[in-house]
C-alpha cells in the first residue's frame, strides 16, 4: 500500500531559500521608491506590472506599447500620471526611471534589452532573454560592461517549489539522475495564442513600422502584433515561449549549464491559421557530466492539441527514486531487491544445482514476516495555499535593484536558457540535430 507523508513549504523562507545571492535583512523604508516603467503593455506585460507593483515601494511611472489603445487601459489601470509613448527610447531617456520591465515581442528583447542597460537603467526581461543566438552574446556583453542588474522573467528560478527539487536532489534523495521528462500540454484558444483583436486596430492607433523593427517589411495585418507568437518573424515559437520556461526550470534545480546535443520534432497537427510554427513539439537533448551533476538526458514536450487539462510539469528519474516536480514536489522510491536474481533454466541441471547452492549460500533465504515488509511510499512537499513565483521573481528583482547584488536568472542564465530552446527551432525547421556549446554560449559548426 502506497504511503504519502506531505510537507508545506514556507513561503517566508522565499528570501533565503532563492535567492542566495541577495543581501536577506534590507530594511526597506516607505520612502525608499523604486520607479518602473513597462515596455510592452500586452497580457504578460501586464502581468509583470502587478506582480512588480506588489513589492513594497515599487512604483509605475511610464508604459510604451505601439497600441494606442495599450496606452489608454495603462492610464485606466494605473492613473493618469503615467508617462506613455509609443517609442521606448522615450523612456529610456527619463532620468526618473530607475529600471524597465521589457515584455515586447521576442525579436525586439536584445535591442531593448542591451539599450537599457546602456542607458543606466536596470532590466527585467521577459523570456526568452533573445530571440536569435547572435543576439544573446550583445546582451551578455552589454550586462558585464554595464553592471546593470538584469533579470529574466522566468520565474521557476525564484520559485520556493524549485527550490525544495534543487535541495532534494543535491542530497541524493533520488541518488543519481540519469533522466528528466518535462512536459507543457495545453487544450485551450488562448493557450494556443489565439489572443484576442481589438477592433480599433488600425494604421492611425498602431505604430506598424516601430513594431516591425528588424523584422521584414509587410503591409499592415493586425494579427501579426497581436497573435505575435504564431510567427517566425516576432516570436520564437514554442521553444522560446515554453521550452526555455522548462529548460530554466531545469538548470536551476539540476545546477545544469546547458545540452551538448539538440534534437527536435513535431509539427502544426491542428492550429492551422495561418501560424508558421509548429503546435506540437517534443525534444531530446545530452547533457554532459559536470562537477555537479551526472550525464543525464532530457525529453521535453509541448503539446496544444492535447484533448485534455492543462498540466505541465519534470519527472527526474533517479537511481534510487523519482522526483516529480508540479505544484509541488514528490518523491517516490520503492527499495531496490537486495539479491541479484538468476536465470538459469537453460543451464544443465548439474550447473543449476550447484549455481543454487552457491547462490543461497551468498543470499540465505528470508522468512517473511510483518517487519520485513519492504516500505513503498512518498513525500510530497507542498507550497502554501495562494502561492506565487511570479510574485516572489519580482521581489527577487526588486531587491536586487535595491541592493546591487546579481540576481541568479541574470543575463549569461538567461542565455544558457534560450540558447538551447533557439537551437531547437533550429534542428526543427533544418530538420537535423545541433550541436551547442554550454560554455561559450554558441552553436557549434
Amino acid at each position: 500500500m502506497l504511503s504519502t507523508r506531505r510537507h508545506f513549504l514556507q513561503s517566508s523562507a522565499a528570501a533565503g531559500l532563492t535567492t542566495p545571492l541577495l543581501a536577506q535583512n534590507r530594511k526597506t523604508s516607505p520612502n525608499d521608491r523604486l520607479q518602473y516603467a513597462l515596455i510592452g503593455a500586452g497580457n504578460m506585460g501586464t502581468g509583470d506590472a502587478e506582480s512588480a507593483l506588489k513589492q513594497q515601494g515599487v512604483e509605475l511611472v511610464a508604459v510604451a506599447d505601439v497600441y494606442e489603445g495599450r496606452l489608454v487601459r495603462a492610464k485606466e489601470r494605473w492613473g493618469d500620471q503615467l508617462f506613455t509613448t509609443r517609442d521606448y527610447r522615450e523612456v529610456l531617456r527619463r532620468p526618473e526611471v530607475d529600471a524597465v520591465i521589457v515584455a515586447t515581442p521576442d525579436h525586439w528583447h536584445g535591442q531593448i534589452t542591451s539599450d537599457a542597460m546602456h542607458a543606466g537603467k536596470d532590466v527585467y526581461c521577459e523570456k526568452p532573454m533573445v530571440q536569435n543566438p547572435e543576439d544573446g552574446t550583445r546582451v551578455v556583453d552589454a550586462y558585464k560592461k554595464t553592471g546593470r542588474i538584469m533579470q529574466v522573467g522566468s520565474q521557476r528560478v525564484s520559485s520556493i517549489v524549485y527550490q525544495k527539487a534543487n535541495e532534494l536532489i543535491g542530497q541524493g534523495a533520488i541518488g543519481q539522475v540519469n533522466m528528466v521528462e518535462a512536459w507543457w500540454d495545453r487544450n485551450s484558444a488562448v493557450g494556443a495564442w489565439q489572443y484576442a483583436i481589438p477592433a480599433d486596430a488600425s494604421e492611425q492607433t498602431v505604430d506598424w513600422d516601430k513594431f516591425l523593427g528588424s523584422a521584414p517589411k509587410r503591409p499592415f495585418e493586425p494579427v501579426r502584433l497581436f497573435r505575435w507568437r504564431n510567427y517566425r518573424d516576432y516570436g520564437t515559437g514554442v521553444a522560446g515561449d515554453l521550452f526555455v520556461h522548462l529548460f530554466s526550470g531545469l538548470h536551476y534545480i539540476m545546477g545544469a549549464q546547458g545540452p551538448t546535443r539538440v534534437f527536435a520534432t513535431g509539427g502544426l497537427r491542428f492550429w492551422k491559421d495561418g501560424r508558421d510554427v509548429p503546435d506540437v513539439m517534443l525534444g531530446i537533448y545530452d547533457y554532459p557530466e559536470t562537477a555537479s551533476h551526472p550525464a543525464f538526458n532530457l525529453a521535453l514536450r509541448v503539446n496544444f492539441v492535447n484533448g485534455a487539462c492543462e498540466t505541465s510539469g519534470f519527472r527526474f528519474v533517479g537511481s534510487e527514486g523519482v522526483l516529480t516536480v508540479g505544484e509541488g514536489v514528490t518523491v517516490a522510491k520503492q527499495p531496490r531487491e537486495t539479491a541479484p536474481g538468476y536465470t538459469i533454466d537453460t543451464f544443465p541441471k548439474a550447473v543449476q544445482e550447484q549455481f543454487k547452492r552457491e547462490y543461497f549460500a551468498k543470499y540465505p533465504v528470508q522468512r517473511a514476516t510483518a517487519d520485513a515488509i519492504r516500505p513503498h511510499g512518498e513525500e510530497e512537499f507542498l507550497p502554501p495555499r495562494g502561492y506565487s513565483d511570479h510574485v516572489d521573481h519580482h521581489r527577487v528583482f526588486a531587491e536586487a535593484v535595491r541592493s546591487r547584488k546579481p540576481v541568479v536568472e541574470d543575463a549569461v542564465f538567461g542565455f544558457r536558457a534560450a540558447g538551447p530552446a533557439l537551437s531547437s527551432n533550429m534542428s526543427y525547421f533544418e530538420k537535423r540535430a545541433v550541436k551547442w556549446d554550454p560554455q561559450n554560449m554558441a552553436v557549434k559548426g
